[in-house]
């Protein structure tokens, strides 16, 4: 059934999610800074709004796509913020990767103006938000969750309550543990193949449907071995994930060793100019410690 929806945060994840919500028939109103993608938006269907207030006046369901905590929490609570202009009974439905504590506190702040709210992080990059398949891992509570559902449902395939406030950004952290050591680990062997002369892609298919074949495998394999590091998911993101996982679990008293180092191999790359690298750049890093290239057929590695 069609909602008033608003939509906050129209960057790379944003805009495509958004524009499905279009598709599905919901009454959307938008809010960005950056004017081109709000017109991609109002040329869809959706009205510009001029700020986050305006935004929930409108709106029963109030959508974030933001790039960290401090903007989260701006577009929330600040002078011309969300909750300055929701109604009673309506929902916010912050999709960002946050941190836990932020989004605990946002969710206490938004119940004393009597407002739901859903921590909702997605997985599945930029591909999967344009096709509408993005899983989805959500925190709150369940009475909030099943009025809000069928929207997530509008923009993701897997939509699971993992439980309270919290929850959701929680998930999301470990999600993000997963993925990118995964990549790392995927790049430290493909720097290995390419330095002993190979055939990388006769490696990948002999290696892809056994216990070392993965969704990143097969989502970033083929992208690395073109050279193509335009964003899906951008190391500056994925960077600002892991020191979330990082300060989350040192808060709690969970040493995590691998994490740690992958931070600093964020920190090498951003210090090497490639912050707006998809995160399947970080095979940039082993390229340069060993001073090999992998490449595809038709590409000498070298």
């Amino acid at each position: 059934m069609a909602k008033k929806v608003g939509f906050i945060g129209l960057g790379i994840m944003g805009k495509p999610m958004a524009l499905n919500l279009r598709k599905k028939g919901h009454e959307l109103t938008v809010n960005d800074l950056n004017q081109e993608a709000v017109q991609i938006l109002v040329e869809s269907g959706a009205t510009a709004a001029s700020s986050p207030r305006e935004v929930a006046e409108n709106c029963e369901i109030i959508i974030t796509m933001l790039p960290a905590s401090q903007h989260v929490q701006a577009v929330v609570l600040g002078e011309q913020g969300i909750l300055s202009g929701a109604k009673e009974g309506s929902i916010i439905i912050d999709m960002s990767s946050i941190t836990p504590a932020v989004s605990i506190a946002l969710a206490e702040e938004a119940a004393k103006k009597g407002v739901g709210f859903l921590d909702a992080p997605v997985s599945g990059g930029e591909p999967k938000a344009i096709d509408g398949t993005l899983a989805i891992m959500v925190g709150g509570k369940e009475s909030v969750f099943e009025q809000a559902k069928s929207v997530l449902f509008d923009m993701g395939t897997a939509v699971t309550l993992v439980g309270d406030s919290g929850c959701g950004v929680t998930a999301k952290l470990a999600n993000q543990i997963i993925v990118n050591l995964n990549i790392a680990a995927m790049s430290e062997a493909l720097v290995l193949a390419a330095k002993a002369g190979i055939d990388i892609e006769k490696m990948y298919q002999a290696i892809r449907g056994g216990l070392a074949g993965s969704a990143v495998l097969d989502a970033k394999v083929p992208l690395i071995l073109d050279r193509n590091f335009a964003p899906g998911g951008t190391i500056a993101i994925n960077m600002k994930d892991i020191t979330n996982v990082m300060d989350t679990a040192h808060e709690i008293g969970v040493p995590l060793p691998l994490s740690s180092h992958l931070l600093e191999i964020f920190h090498a790359l951003k210090v090497d100019g490639k912050l707006m690298d998809d995160h399947g750049g970080i095979v940039q890093y082993y390229e340069k410690l060993a001073n090999v290239e992998v490449r595809g057929l038709g590409h000498e590695n070298k």
